[in-house]
C-alpha cells in the first residue's frame, strides 16, 4: 500500500503554449476555455489549473485521450516542459523555482523517465544502455556494471546484457528502458505511454511486470496512458483528463462505481468490472461469533435474532476459524451440546479483500457465503454470489455493504 506521505504536490498548475502566454493566462483566469483562448490569442491551453497530490510509493495513472494534456502534465513535473503558472512540489521543494544546476541534479538523482519510444542507444550493448544513467552520475565502472546487471536480472534479461538492442524484440527493448530507469534508484519514475507501442500480449506482460516490480520496489510512479483498462489495472489511483482539465481522480473502483459525469461513464462502460472491483469493496459486514464468549445456545440466539442461516466464528485475533449453519446448530443445542467448536465447520471458503471479483468466481457457492479477510487474515465480512453479480452489472453500482450492527454484550463486531 502507498504511504499517506505526499511526494509530489501540484498546485494550480497551468501550461499555455505560445509566444506570449501571459495574455492567454489572463484570459484563462477570467474564465476562458481552450477554444476561447485559441481563438483570441492563437495560444493552446495544455494544462488547466491542475491541483493534485501523489503519495510516496503510489502508482498513480494519468489517463486521457490524445490532446487531453496528460503528457504535458507529466513533463512539467521534471520540467522538460516549463509550466506557465503554478507550483510543483517534490518533497516540499518547488521545482518551478529550481536553478538549471539544481534541475540537472533532480533529474540525475530523484526522477527517472521511461518513454513510449524506447530511446536506446543502438551502438551500445543492453548492459551499457542500462548503466548509462549511472555513468552520467559518475558512478565507478565496476559498481555501475554490477548494478546494471542486477537490474537486468530483475526484469528477466540477465542473459541479454552483451547483445545490441536490435537483437531484442520490442517488448524486450521496453524492458531495457524500464531497467535503465530502475537502475538509477531514483525514488520517482515517470512513464509516458511506456507500453503503448507494444503488441497487446506483450503489453499485458509488461503491465504485470511493472506491478510485480512495484510490489517490491515501492517507487512513486506516474504512469501516462490513453487506455482505460490499462489505467484501472495499474493504478492505485487514476486521474482522467480532458482538454487540459482534471475531470476525476479516484481509485479504480471509485472511477467505475462513482463516475463524475457522462464523459467518465462513457469511458468505463465497456470495462470488465470483474477485473477492477475488489471483494473488500462489496463485502457485507456481518456480526461474527467470537469463540469462547458463549455456548451453542448463545450462538443460535444470535443467528435467530438477525435471521441468519450462516454465521462465521472468529478467534480472539478476529480471524475466521469456523462456519456455523443454523439448522445444525439448533440440532446440537437441542441435544444439549454446548461447545461451538464441536459444531462449526472448519473447512470453509475465504477470499482476500484485495482479490478481484474475477478471481473468486470459481469458489463462489450459492449456499455458503465467502468469508472476506484483510491482509492480516482478519474477518471483514461476507460475499454471496448475488453480491458478485450485482457488482459486475453495468446497470447498477455494487451493493452498499451492510452497515455494522451495534455491539451488544460480549459479541463485538470487528471491522
Amino acid at each position: 500500500m502507498p504511504s499517506s506521505k505526499p511526494k509530489i504536490v501540484l498546485e494550480h498548475l497551468v501550461k499555455i503554449y505560445g509566444d506570449h502566454p501571459q495574455r492567454a493566462l489572463k484570459l484563462f483566469r477570467q474564465g476562458g476555455n481552450r477554444d476561447d483562448i485559441l481563438e483570441a490569442t492563437g495560444h493552446v491551453l495544455g494544462v488547466a489549473d491542475v491541483s493534485l497530490t501523489i503519495h510516496e510509493g503510489e502508482l498513480f495513472v494519468i489517463m486521457g485521450l490524445s490532446g487531453s494534456g496528460k503528457s504535458t502534465l507529466v513533463r512539467c513535473i521534471n520540467r522538460l516542459i516549463q509550466p506557465t503558472s503554478g507550483q510543483i512540489l517534490i518533497d516540499g521543494e518547488d521545482v518551478v523555482r529550481f536553478s538549471a544546476e539544481r534541475l540537472r541534479e533532480l533529474r540525475r538523482t530523484k526522477i527517472s523517465m521511461v518513454f513510449q519510444r524506447f530511446g536506446l542507444f543502438p551502438h551500445k550493448t543492453v548492459l551499457e544502455n542500462v548503466e548509462y544513467g549511472l555513468k552520467m552520475r559518475g558512478i565507478a565502472a565496476a559498481e555501475r556494471r554490477q548494478k546494471a546487471a542486477e537490474t537486468l536480472a530483475a526484469v528477466g534479461l540477465e542473459a541479454w546484457g552483451d547483445y545490441l538492442p536490435d537483437n531484442l524484440s520490442g517488448g524486450m527493448q521496453q524492458r531495457v528502458g524500464l531497467a535503465r530507469a530502475l537502475a538509477t534508484d531514483a525514488p520517482i519514475m515517470l512513464m509516458d505511454e511506456a507500453f503503448s507501442a507494444l503488441d497487446p500480449l506483450i503489453r499485458r506482460g509488461m503491465q504485470d511486470e511493472l506491478m510485480r516490480l512495484q510490489a517490491t520496489l515501492k517507487k512513486t510512479i506516474i504512469f501516462i496512458s490513453h487506455d482505460i483498462q490499462e489505467s484501472l489495472k495499474l493504478g492505485d489511483r487514476v486521474a482522467i483528463m480532458k482538454d487540459g482539465y482534471l475531470v476525476q481522480v479516484g481509485t479504480p473502483e471509485e472511477i467505475i462505481t462513482q463516475p463524475a459525469d457522462d464523459y467518465i461513464r462513457a469511458f468505463t462502460q465497456d470495462v470488465n468490472r470483474a477485473q477492477v472491483l475488489k471483494t473488500g469493496s462489496i463485502a457485507r459486514r456481518t456480526r461474527p461469533f467470537v469463540i469462547g464468549t458463549g455456548p451453542t445456545v448463545a450462538a443460535l440466539r444470535q443467528m435467530q435474532d438477525f435471521h441468519r442461516e450462516h454465521m462465521y466464528v472468529i478467534d480472539g485475533d478476529g480471524k475466521p476459524i469456523g462456519l456455523l449453519i443454523r439448522d445444525e446448530l439448533a440440532a446440537a443445542a437441542s441435544r444439549g451440546e454446548v461447545d461451538v467448536s464441536q459444531v462449526m465447520l472448519t473447512d470453509f471458503p475465504t477470499v482476500p479483500a484485495a482479490s478481484s471479483l474475477e478471481e473468486i468466481f470459481h469458489i463462489a457457492q450459492a449456499d455458503i457465503p465467502l468469508a472476506v479477510v484483510d491482509a492480516d487474515g482478519r474477518f471483514r465480512g461476507v460475499i454471496r454470489p448475488f453480491d458478485i453479480l450485482a457488482g459486475i452489472s453495468t446497470q447498477a453500482s455494487p451493493p452498499d455493504p451492510t452497515p455494522p450492527l451495534a455491539p451488544s454484550g460480549d459479541q463485538p463486531v470487528l471491522a
